[in-house]
C-alpha cells in the first residue's frame, strides 16, 4: 500500500476512534499546522454555504473574505463526490 495512503487511513482511524471533542481536537493541534486548520475550517465555510444555495459563489467569497477561485473550487469538488456523501453532507 502506498504509505501516504496508508499514514491517511491510520490518520482517519485514530480520528474515528476519538469520540471526545476535546481530544480530536488536541489531534489537529497535534498533526495540522496552525495555517492548514485555517484552511480546513475554511472549506468547511465554504462547502456549507455552497450547500445551503442561499448565495452566490461571489456573495459567498465576499462574505468569507476567500478569493471566488476557492469557492469554485468547492464547487468543483462537491460535483465530484458520490451521491452518497452529498447527502451525508446535507444533514
Amino acid at each position: 500500500m502506498d504509505p501516504h495512503k496508508k499514514g491517511l487511513n491510520g490518520f482517519f482511524y485514530l480520528c474515528m476512534k476519538t469520540k471526545d471533542e476535546k481530544m480530536l481536537s488536541s489531534l489537529f493541534d497535534l498533526f495540522l499546522t496552525p495555517e492548514e486548520r485555517e484552511d480546513l475550517a475554511m472549506r468547511y465555510l465554504i462547502i456549507k454555504e455552497l450547500l445551503s444555495k442561499e448565495k452566490t459563489q461571489r456573495q459567498i467569497a465576499k462574505d468569507l473574505n476567500v478569493s471566488i477561485a476557492k469557492i469554485t473550487r468547492g464547487s468543483n469538488e462537491l460535483k465530484r463526490i458520490s451521491r452518497e456523501t452529498l447527502e451525508y453532507l446535507k444533514k
